[in-house]
């Protein structure tokens, strides 16, 4: 195996672990939605949103041990907005190691949503429990046309330990939740700076692996007096 294929296998194995702790999920935005001024609107609902403006939220999840009744933890919802229609996306939640959770992540368009029973059981008491504060109204303002999606993110607790209150009640898990748009559709931009990266270091490393093999050479070719 050559220098430049070395140095990108290395590069590529340090950043194995990174991905221990990352969940995410990816999809094509719908359709712009109209949404009429005169009916309800979704900061009624008291969801975070996340949009290619404002692409990360950091804050602490509620986790719960898997039951019969929340077989996948607890549900927690957010927004998805401003979407460009048709691109494609990911969103990933990303949280450390020392807290151990599973999670799940799923996006649903709003008819979806609205039409399906146990969705919107879960979204109501979701939205029921956050704290009715006004929410910024700039998102989609002076526009009836959105693409936009629900966000449902599953934690559950997955560890064992004899301390009754932590298995009565798990703590909460800090987490990032970030929305990452695709590069025509085929890269995401933010992996961008890292392909750079390993195009860059692979290029550097042919090229002085080009110098060495040449002056290696070239001090063996010559004559050896005796």
């Amino acid at each position: 195996m050559n220098l430049p294929a070395c140095m990108t296998l290395l590069f590529v194995l340090l950043l194995a672990p990174a991905q221990a702790n990352t969940e995410k999920v990816i999809f094509l935005s719908p359709p712009a939605v109209i949404i009429s001024p005169s009916g309800p609107s979704f900061e009624q609902l008291h969801l975070q949103s996340i949009t290619p403006e404002k692409s990360s939220l950091r804050l602490s999840l509620p986790p719960a041990f898997p039951s019969e009744e929340h077989q996948r933890g607890l549900d927690a919802w957010y927004m998805l907005r401003n979407l460009n229609p048709n691109q494609r996306y990911e969103v990933r939640v990303c949280w450390a190691a020392i807290q151990p959770t599973n999670f799940w992540l799923d996006v649903y368009n709003t008819s979806h949503a609205f039409d399906t029973p146990k969705l919107i059981q879960s979204l109501a008491a979701f939205s029921e429990a956050q704290p009715a504060i006004d929410l910024p109204q700039d998102i989609g303002s002076g526009s009836s046309e959105e693409s936009l999606l629900f966000l449902r993110v599953q934690a559950a607790a997955d560890f064992f330990t004899t301390n009754k209150t932590l298995m009565s009640s798990p703590p909460a898990v800090d987490v990032d939740i970030i929305l990452d748009p695709y590069l025509a559709n085929a890269f995401p931009r933010s992996l961008l700076p890292t392909a750079i990266y390993i195009v860059a270091l692979a290029i550097g490393a042919w090229i002085l692996s080009g110098v060495i093999w040449k002056r290696l050479f070239t001090a063996t070719a010559k004559p050896h007096n005796d």
